[in-house]
């Protein structure tokens, strides 16, 4: 937690609450259960520092324990979600260090990806303008991405002479817009364009610049108003199947299933059923 402002408060059940966690290198709210995290130098349209890599991991592995955060929106400042490592502060740098620092700082930004992944809550992406490098990693890494017509998303690494491979992208990418599709993007680092991304099922849907935020807190406050333990149980099967074969997977939705309906929500769910009310989900 090194990076943490204070320390979580910590409660029963290695659990811990964040609402009052102040960040260092971007903007961190909680309201009604949805985090919102903004990423805040709208001059440089948001890059990112080793400072604010190393701070995006220590959070998203102390949100694996917040029980007062349900859902995260991730954004940029301004018309922008976020132009990748910085050029001055982060790619300068890098082509001073010797081979034991770079695989250290490449693990880095790969552990901001697994931490986003491990964490249970739904990430939800509000992507406006450019999202490029780093920054279309961390959009890659959410669970659902809102953009609009003026997205434009590049996984630009082979731009300044290094791989497509970059923090997860060839596992992740083909697997959200399909492998041909993937590789055209990360071998060229051209911009994919808000339309275009919506039609390959890299953005969930589209709005207008003024409304992305909003859309995107209210689809996070949707998620949780849910079962939430459940949904913690979604995104862990999303995430495991994907090395399992198809009775492996079965077997594992089986068990994850088994200890949902051992829920308290389980409960409240069929109870309102029967008194034809909606149900009140409380995440237990």
């Amino acid at each position: 937690m090194k990076y943490l402002q204070g320390q979580p408060q910590e409660l029963p059940g290695n659990r811990a609450r964040l609402a009052g966690y102040q960040a260092r290198h971007f903007l961190f709210s909680v309201a009604g259960g949805v985090a919102t995290l903004t990423l805040d130098r709208p001059e440089r349209k948001n890059p990112l520092t080793f400072e604010s890599y190393a701070e995006l991991r220590e959070l998203f592995r102390a949100l694996a324990y917040a029980d007062d955060v349900k859902a995260i929106v991730i954004t940029g400042a301004g018309e922008n979600f976020c132009s990748g490592g910085d050029v001055h502060e982060i790619i300068g740098p890098l082509t001073r260090l010797d081979m034991p620092g770079l695989l250290a700082f490449t693990r880095m930004t790969g552990d901001v990806v697994k931490a986003m992944r491990a964490c249970p809550q739904p990430v939800i992406a509000a992507i406006d303008g450019v999202c490029a490098g780093a920054g279309s990693m961390l959009a890659l890494a959410s669970d659902i991405r809102l953009g609009t017509e003026r997205s434009k998303t590049a996984f630009l690494f082979t731009r300044v002479g290094l791989a497509g491979c970059d923090m997860g992208a060839c596992a992740l990418l083909p697997r959200v817009i399909g492998q041909g599709r993937a590789s055209e993007l990360l071998y060229t680092g051209r911009s994919m364009s808000g339309a275009e991304g919506e039609r390959w099922g890299f953005y969930n849907s589209l709005h207008a610049p003024e409304s992305l935020l909003k859309a995107a807190q209210d689809f996070a406050q949707g998620l949780a108003d849910g079962p939430t333990f459940a949904h913690g149980m979604t995104k862990k099967m999303l995430q495991q199947e994907w090395n399992m074969g198809v009775d492996e997977a079965i077997e594992a939705e089986a068990q994850a299933q088994a200890i949902c309906m051992a829920t308290n929500d389980f409960h409240r769910a069929y109870h309102a059923f029967v008194a034809k009310q909606k149900p009140v989900f409380e995440g237990d």
